[in-house]
């Protein structure tokens, strides 16, 4: 499985601008934590990449990513990659044990706080974007509502590392990929 096949599996299956660039988002975030844990990138990175390409033919918790995973199969993703894409959705009961399947339910609530949150500063960039107003943010239960705090902090728990350091692995694997997510 290569980068190209993950991405012409997004292009099949995910239409909405948003959520590509969610899932670039998310495959940045693994990318990064693949070199913190000792992982490979690419790998790590495609289950970035599609860890929610079904979303919008299964849009609820129940059928996501359960329905996904035999079209997931039949494109010939590795099973460790399909698992981890299961691990990442708590109503499936999958828990997450590996570092990958660990990272990937870290980063996913996250990133898409974070991008929430650069599209509040001023100039609607991640650049602006720090720790303190990422934390800052949390605490408003009104900012962001549909993000599930409760998972973000389970994801910090799983993941095992101080959550500052999540966060700012998170944010600056975003930064760096400013451009394709126009923020």
């Amino acid at each position: 499985m290569t980068r190209a096949d993950a991405l012409a599996i997004l292009d099949e299956f995910v239409k909405n601008p948003n959520l590509k660039k969610h899932m670039l988002a998310v495959e940045a975030a693994m990318r990064a934590y693949a070199g913190k844990f000792g992982g490979d990138p690419d790998e790590w990175g495609i289950v970035g990449l599609l860890h929610d390409f079904d979303w919008e033919i299964h849009p609820t918790l129940e059928d996501h990513p359960l329905k996904g995973q035999s079209i997931l199969e039949q494109r010939g993703v590795p099973l460790n990659i399909r698992h981890a894409i299961l691990a990442h959705a708590p109503a499936t009961g999958v828990r997450p044990e590996t570092s990958m399947e660990r990272a990937l339910f870290a980063s996913d609530e996250i990133s898409g706080f974070m991008v929430a949150v650069a599209l509040m500063t001023p100039h609607k960039k991640l650049t602006e974007v720090t720790v303190e107003s990422i934390e800052k943010k949390l605490k408003r239960k009104d900012f962001a509502a549909k993000v599930n705090r409760q998972e973000i902090e389970a994801g910090i728990t799983t993941l095992g590392i101080p959550r500052d350091q999540h966060f700012q692995t998170v944010l600056q694997a975003l930064q760096g990929i400013h451009e394709q997510l126009g923020l």
